[in-house]
Parts: C-alpha cells; structure tokens; sequence
C-alpha cells in the first residue's frame, strides 16, 4: 500500500507524540507526589486529548 505525504508526515506527528510519553514515563519516577498529581490532571484535561483523537480516527473522522 502506498503511503501519501501526508500520511507519512501524520505518522510522524504519532512518533513524536511517542517519544514525549517515553520522555514523561522516564521521568514520573523523579517526580514528586504533587508534581505527579499536578502533571495527571493536566494531562487529563488536555484537549484533545491522545484517546479522543484515536476515538475520531476509529470513527472515520464522524
């Protein structure tokens, strides 16, 4: 299956996306209890958020 441009430069965006959690995974375990509570709720109220657009994308876009 050929892959268009901007596929390609979607799927890019989603490996960027991968290496900012593996960045934040590496350093949860440095963080203190607030800056995890802090970080988790600002993570949850990101819009939109990582598992909304997953959402959209398994929809069609609907």
């Amino acid at each position: 299956m050929v892959a268009t441009g901007e596929l390609i430069r979607l799927m890019n965006y989603v490996d960027d996306l991968a290496t900012t959690l593996r960045r934040i995974s590496a350093a949860i375990p440095f963080m203190t209890d607030e800056e995890r509570k802090r970080l988790a709720e600002y993570m949850r109220k990101s819009d939109p958020s990582f598992a909304s657009v997953l959402e959209h994308v398994d929809r069609g876009g609907k």
